[in-house]
């Protein structure tokens, strides 16, 4: 791999591949990989709140024999009271690793860019790559293959959004989003993917209507409809996304069996039903157990021994 992980689009499918390989492994054995990154600390700047990013690293890294020193918002006070670059100069002289989780996704690239050791990208606006790995994976855990079936991503076009769209299309796994105009991916994205799922023989299609997209879906994923940041557009993004719910009408049009994915927070009764969630087709909290699997994976490609 690179030296850092910003964005799916910077892995090649065969890494993708050897990070899954790796994955499988880690859950399979872990014990035999308890002291692989013995000695070697990576350090959590997070300029967002946190529930899975941050525990999923914390007891990863732990597992790995390793450590991590979390560095609040209030502590570093990032491009404020310390330069981006100054803070990247400087962590490299202490730790192996930095794990971001920010706003604007130039953060993360100047990070990586001034530091000396790898950067990972944790969450940005744009890209949220280590989620997207561990929904990836977690259907080819489930569905034992990935070539041939179809996620179907229904709502936001946000940086989740994104970053599926590039795994997807190098994995080799179709991908349909439903999406409102004026709220669907970012059209580069788009371009880009649809020409990364050519090489895989995969395909990536665009919905304006929730139903359509969903037309013989064998994953139904959603995200939360207005992303921290977004909180004063909640209200309107109600009206707007009602009829891109993750609910029973929805599952009709799916194949049968169809699983069920949300990368969490979930907005209950909103983006989609407690009925969905709740479901047995729901594979929402195997895919948050998996992000810490996969990122496991992700620190021993970028920082174990070569």
């Amino acid at each position: 791999m690179k030296k850092d992980l910003i964005s799916i689009k910077d892995l090649s499918s065969a890494q993708i591949e050897n990070i899954f390989s790796l994955t499988g492994q880690l859950k399979k054995n872990r014990l035999k990989f308890n002291k692989v990154l013995s000695g070697k600390t990576i350090a959590l700047i997070f300029q967002k709140p946190s529930n899975r990013t941050r525990v999923s690293f914390q007891v990863g890294m732990y597992q790995l024999g390793g450590n991590s020193i979390y560095l609040s918002p209030s502590e570093i006070n990032l491009g404020v009271r310390e330069s981006i670059s100054d803070v990247a100069k400087t962590l490299s002289r202490y730790v192996d690793g930095i794990v971001l989780r920010t706003f604007e996704h130039k953060t993360v690239v100047d990070m990586a860019n001034a530091a000396s050791i790898p950067v990972i990208n944790g969450l940005s606006d744009f890209s949220h790559p280590c989620q997207a790995l561990a929904d990836v994976y977690t259907v080819k855990e489930k569905l034992k293959k990935l070539k041939g079936k179809t996620l179907v991503y229904v709502g936001d076009g946000n940086n989740v959004c994104n970053s599926l769209l590039f795994a997807c299309a190098k994995a080799g796994l179709n991908m349909n989003v439903g999406a409102p105009k004026g709220y669907q991916p970012d059209k580069k994205v788009l371009e880009e993917s649809i020409k990364l799922a050519q090489a895989s023989k995969a395909s990536i299609k665009l919905f304006d209507n929730a139903i359509d997209a969903a037309e013989g879906s064998d994953v139904l994923y959603t995200d939360v409809w207005a992303s921290m940041g977004q909180e004063k557009e909640t209200e309107a993004r109600k009206k707007i996304f009602k009829e891109f719910q993750l609910n029973a009408k929805l599952l009709k049009s799916a194949n049968k069996g169809c699983l069920i994915m949300h990368c969490l927070p979930a907005h209950r009764g909103e983006e989609i039903t407690a009925e969905v969630i709740d479901s047995k087709n729901s594979v929402v909290f195997d895919q948050a157990e998996n992000r810490m699997h996969v990122q496991k994976a992700v620190l021993i490609k970028l920082l174990g021994d070569k």
